[in-house]
């Protein structure tokens, strides 16, 4: 076996390919690396690791890499860098970290003193102020943060606890003593990912993770869970998710959170505060809100409390979190204790306030905010991480944490000026060299630096509990910037390895009352899930026109022997739906004696159809499901979302064949999408809406066309493309032996209520699943939305197909956009939420 993992043969007498995978990157590894120490005191995970993942692989390494990034891909799992346009896959190692449970221990006990020691400091901070007026924290450190909320002293937190969960970056230096680089309390990312990792791994790795008896996380999840219920005053309350929205770094993680936890993932518009309590906007009104998981900025909460340009905060929040009715993780002003001075007084705070020393030490750390530290600083500035105090941008470091030994003499001159006006905006940092673990990189294995992230969580005592294990980042950079996940990163699972078989346990609670409401609907998401149906549905009828352009018809005589007339109104079809765009060639001359109308070229309208940028061209309607789509990817299962994040099939050439195999390749894809909605949503109000916007989609549709193909002008060729473009040529030959008949064809497509792909059929479920949405009102009669769709139901019911004008068509489609709006402003997001409709309950 090589060492680069070759598939060779293996020989009597030889190590297997797992233990030779081992002692080829031991004896590569240099000190400090966990492989190698852990071997060296005898442990023997690293070798049942590397055994079972040589049983997976076959002897190749960069297969259980690859496998892992598909897992990665099936999941959905994502991040954004700052700045990037659109997401990124996570970069997910195939081998986990391992810690003994013996050595976890001790972690663990760090990581939750450490957190109730930022606890009772914010309690002090925000509560009686002893410790600044005492002299152990200098008011600058407080006030020198842009996290820190003057507005907050005085404020009871809700739930008795300002911290709820809680996340600590710590590193392992090369003599095997962990150390704290990090401390994450405003809004603590990465629990998702260790969940998401950890899914991913056992996917790819199977029963190997039992074998090595690794620790559960679930528990954690459910604890924390519980933690939150428990700080609220109703038994059964609603807990939500606060975002940013789909275009903050870690909105997939929140959207699987959310989902796995059974939190409702809410933006700023989806909520609202009356009397003081919170409340969520649902379709069936104001609903109460009890508690909220917060990963947003406190500046951004309440525009009313801080900042008050915020446009996605809740106005009135904070007067609905200081009367007691709302608890919120973690409480505003929190992410003080974040800044890196602040750790340069910890140790001293910890013995004061907890009688302790630190289980955890931080690196040593000197802010320049206190003169002694700061003489001592600038003397041995060569061998420091020189960072901003406060987390911000400063001058004389252009690039943020600058290494002291890599400024050349221009560069320290200007931070050391720099330092002489505003000392305490820099603070120095001892430099910690990371342990490493192995990687998979191109087949091989090599050593990566690593920094943990582990999380505490406050569980229904009120007492921390910390997750057994959290996520890895390997970056090339051998100190902690190795923090930022970017180019050439990895993530890695990490696993705490138990001396015992472990019991397998998930997130369900062992005595729950049977219930069989589906849960909130907030109007954001009735309004994303409708217009999702609506977008999907339009890309269907665009691939149809496009198919039939190009001759993809059942009939033999059709395709393209249509006569001109016939393929002029697919193009002006085309074109009026917003599929294609032509533009105006003003050299060219008309052709004044064409009767039979201008047939444009077929095959180019057919190309931009497909990848122009007209508003219902396929490229562009997908790129607006994919926005849609991905503002509710809580709501939406795995395999949804694999088909609508995934790229569009890209084009093989321009020629008809060439399209029309590439049209059927995204008509698979779209099938794929409606099964899955039809077969595998709930029926519940979600599903409800999705299918509205479908139905009233493919009512509109089923108009337009038969206003343009079924005229009273109608040819033969007319009508066998108006039965492609609606699915319904097979049924209409079964009906019909004698041939193709306008008045026939007029009611098969547009009133026979058992075709399911006729405009009857369409207005009949509309009228279905709005006579099953709630109502607001209190005296039994109609709603709006109702009305409409019960005298829609009626004229189409009533009108007969040999009088079906085309005036009568434009009624109809004038009554479904009336109808669209009525749904829109009955269950949709209107600004402001009225105090209180006609019979709405809040609750």
């Amino acid at each position: 076996m090589a060492p680069g993992g070759t598939n060779m043969a293996q020989l009597p007498g030889m190590p297997s390919w797992g233990q030779g995978w081992l002692e080829s990157y031991v004896s590569q590894a240099g000190a400090g690396d966990v492989v190698r120490d852990d071997m060296g005191r005898g442990a023997r995970w690293w070798h049942h690791l590397f055994d079972g993942v040589a049983g997976l692989t076959e002897g190749r390494l960069q297969r259980l890499q690859d496998r892992i990034g598909r897992q990665v891909d099936e999941i959905g799992t994502a991040f954004r860098l700052p700045g990037d346009p659109s997401e990124r896959p996570w970069p997910l190692s195939a081998l986990p970290l391992l810690i003994g449970e013996d050595e976890w221990q001790g972690i663990a006990e760090g990581v939750a003193q450490r957190a109730e020691l930022l606890e009772r400091v914010l309690g002090d901070i925000y509560g009686p102020g002893e410790l600044v007026a005492d002299g152990h924290l200098p008011a600058p450190l407080l006030t020198g943060s842009r996290h820190f909320w003057r507005s907050m002293i005085g404020m009871a937190p809700s739930g008795g606890h300002r911290l709820h969960i809680y996340a600590v970056d710590i590193g392992r230096g090369p003599d095997g003593e962990w150390r704290v680089l990090s401390d994450h309390v405003r809004a603590p990312v990465g629990a998702g990912y260790a969940l998401e990792n950890r899914l991913a791994a056992s996917r790819v790795m199977g029963a190997l993770q039992t074998r090595l008896n690794l620790q559960r996380l679930a528990p954690f999840f459910a604890g924390f869970r519980e933690g939150l219920a428990a700080s609220c005053k109703r038994s059964d309350p609603r807990i939500g998710l606060l975002t940013p929205g789909r275009y903050n770094q870690s909105y997939p993680e929140q959207a699987h959170l959310a989902r796995y936890l059974g939190l409702l993932l809410v933006e700023g518009d989806d909520l609202a505060v009356r009397d003081d309590r919170l409340y969520v906007r649902t379709i069936e009104g104001l609903k109460r809100v009890d508690a909220l998981w917060r990963r947003m900025d406190s500046r951004f909460l309440d525009p009313l409390a801080f900042d008050s340009g915020s446009q996605i905060g809740v106005p009135g929040l904070m007067d609905a979190i200081a009367s007691g009715e709302a608890v919120i993780a973690n409480a505003p002003g929190a992410g003080v204790v974040e800044s890196p001075a602040f750790a340069a007084f910890l140790p001293a705070l910890a013995r004061k306030l907890l009688g302790e020393t630190l289980k955890l030490p931080n690196i040593a750390t000197w802010w320049c905010g206190q003169e002694g530290p700061c003489k001592q600083m600038l003397a041995r500035l060569d061998t420091l991480l020189i960072s901003p105090a406060f987390s911000e941008q400063v001058a004389g470091l252009p690039d943020g944490t600058t290494l002291g030994s890599s400024l050349d003499p221009s560069g320290r001159a200007a931070l050391e000026a720099a330092m002489t006006i505003r000392p305490q905006d820099y603070v120095g940092r001892e430099v910690v060299r990371l342990s490493t673990m192995p990687v998979v990189a191109d087949g091989r294995l090599v050593a990566r630096p690593f920094i943990l992230r582990a999380f505490a969580a406050r569980d229904a005592d009120g007492k921390w509990i910390v997750m057994p294990g959290g996520f890895a980042r390997l970056g090339n950079v051998a100190d902690e910037r190795a923090t930022i996940m970017g180019e050439g990163a990895y993530s890695a699972d990490v696993g705490i390895v138990s001396l015992h078989p472990q019991e397998p346990v998930s997130l369900l609670p062992q005595h729950v009352a049977v219930r069989r409401n589906p849960g909130t609907l907030p109007s954001r998401a009735a309004d994303n899930l409708y217009w999702l149906g609506r977008y999907l549905e339009r890309g269907e009828a665009t691939l149809q026109l496009v198919r039939a352009t190009l001759g993809g018809t059942i009939d033999a005589d059709g395709g393209a022997s249509l006569v001109p007339v016939t393929l002029d109104r697919l193009a002006t079809m085309l074109i009026s739906t917003g599929a294609a765009r032509i533009e105006d060639d003003p050299e060219e001359e008309e052709d004044e004696d064409d009767e039979l109308g201008a047939i444009r070229d077929l095959a180019e309208l057919a190309e931009a159809a497909l990848d122009g940028t007209g508003l219902s061209s396929i490229r562009t309607l997908f790129a607006t499901v994919q926005g849609i789509a991905s503002g509710i990817r809580d709501r939406l299962s795995a395999d949804v979302w694999r088909l609508i994040d995934m790229p569009l099939p890209a084009a093989q050439g321009s020629d008809a064949t060439a399209m029309l195999n590439r049209v059927g390749q995204l008509q698979e894809r779209f099938a794929a999408l409606a099964g899955l909605a039809a077969e595998n949503m709930g029926r519940t109000a979600g599903w409800r809406f999705h299918d509205l916007g479908r139905r009233l989609e493919r009512a509109l549709v089923a108009c337009r066309l038969t206003r343009l193909f079924a005229s009273d002008a109608a040819t033969a060729d007319d009508l066998t493309t108006l039965l492609d473009l609606m699915d319904s040529q097979i049924s209409y030959r079964a009906r019909y032996m004698t041939g193709l008949a306008l008045v026939p064809v007029r009611d098969l497509v547009t009133l026979d209520p058992y075709n399911p792909r006729s405009l009857a059929f369409q207005v009949a479920r509309l009228r279905e699943h709005l006579a099953a949405l709630p109502s607001l009102r209190d005296d039994g009669l109609e709603e709006e939305q109702v009305a409409l769709a019960n005298e829609l139901a009626l004229m189409v019911m009533t009108v007969k197909p040999e009088s079906l004008s085309p005036a009568t068509l434009i009624g109809v489609e004038n009554r479904l956009s009336a109808l669209s709006d009525a749904v829109a402003a009955r269950f949709f997001l209107q600004g402001a939420e009225t105090v209180r409709a006609a019979g709405m309950t809040l609750a």
